[in-house]
């Protein structure tokens, strides 16, 4: 059954696409100036985002993120949550707060998979870098090969914006990261890092 979407434009929005569940019904809002196709473009991807995030709410990533760091004698992270705002990445980590966000796209992925994302998020809340200790530390998921092989064969994505009241909000054309940090250490969709 196809996700029923009212679509609102308004004169005073001038950059932001946002949508939100109204009753039901997924609200997007957006500036009146889009065209026809950019609004059918924005449709498509907030309907996206609003599937994606339905995914990600049975897992609990911090619970599971526990499980595993005791199961392989790895860190506990001060906080794991999904997130709809990683470009070309999977997930990250800041080692300094010790907090972890996983992209929401991957919450469709098998179990073994996002398992291996949060070993590896893990892993760096003890080595930065993609070394061998590092590889030492995330090798210890028996899994690891075969996810990094999963997640090599589905490459990068564009990704979303995360806004803070479960609502989905973009700036077309927008291509940064606003929870990038310069201390951030993260599993990228790019094979290069695997």
């Amino acid at each position: 059954m196809a996700m029923q979407v009212e679509v609102v434009r308004s004169a005073r929005r001038r950059k932001t696409v946002q949508a939100r569940l109204v009753g039901g019904v997924l609200q997007v809002s957006m500036p009146a100036r889009i065209s026809k196709a950019e609004e059918e473009r924005w449709v498509r991807e907030m309907v996206g985002r609003f599937e994606r995030r339905q995914s990600a709410e049975p897992i609990d990533v911090a619970a599971r993120a526990e499980m595993l760091a005791a199961r392989y004698s790895l860190p506990q992270p001060s906080s794991v949550r999904w997130v709809d705002n990683q470009l070309w990445r999977w997930a990250s980590c800041t080692p300094d707060d010790r907090s972890i966000r996983v992209s929401s796209r991957i919450a469709g992925f098998p179990g073994w998979v996002v398992d291996g994302v949060l070993v590896h998020e893990l892993a760096h809340l003890v080595e930065a870098g993609h070394g061998p200790a590092f590889w030492a530390l995330a090798n210890r998921y028996p899994k690891m090969e075969r996810v990094r092989g999963f997640l090599i064969a589905k490459g990068g994505e564009d990704d979303d914006h995360d806004s803070d009241d479960g609502a989905f909000s973009a700036t077309p054309g927008s291509s940064t990261d606003p929870q990038t940090r310069k201390n951030d250490v993260a599993l990228e969709a790019q094979p290069a890092l695997w």
